[in-house]
């Protein structure tokens, strides 16, 4: 299990943009499985949407992703900084929301160098709420 601190360490994110709480499985350059418990103190809920709050999609899809860079990271890629290249087949099947909380599982579907093809889905209980293709890109560079 990978806890907050060492997902500090490894991913550059911060408050209000850290999206993962803890990582329960890792099998390194294969698939990764994270967790982040959604709470109503979560700044988006103030204006999506008051009175009905529900977690906006493109979070979900960007805690897949970092979900994903710790993956990478520990499968001996490490940088700086993971790079959004692609989001494709994104689907949106239940709504997540203040108190739910999000599994992703993520595979390694190809690993080409520094660039990373990733499938991605997101669970409520036993229930998927999302899931993704996407490419990503680890690097030191600014890009």
């Amino acid at each position: 299990m990978i806890d907050i601190k060492e997902i500090l360490s490894i991913l550059p994110h911060r408050y209000p943009f850290l999206l993962v709480d803890r990582v329960t499985q890792l099998e390194p350059s294969v698939s990764v499985t994270g967790i982040k418990n959604v709470t109503i103190n979560e700044p988006f809920f103030q204006g999506h949407f008051p009175g009905n709050p529900v977690m906006p999609g493109v979070l979900i899809v960007e805690a897949m992703a970092q979900v994903s860079g710790i993956l990478a990271f520990k499968s001996g890629m490490q940088g700086s900084s993971v790079y959004f290249m692609s989001i494709d087949k994104v689907k949106f099947r239940k709504p997540v929301l203040p108190g739910d909380q999000l599994r992703f599982e993520v595979k390694a579907v190809q690993i080409r160098g520094k660039v990373w093809k990733f499938r991605g889905e997101a669970f409520v209980e036993d229930k998927l709420a999302s899931e993704a293709e996407f490419t990503a890109m680890v690097t030191d560079e600014q890009i």
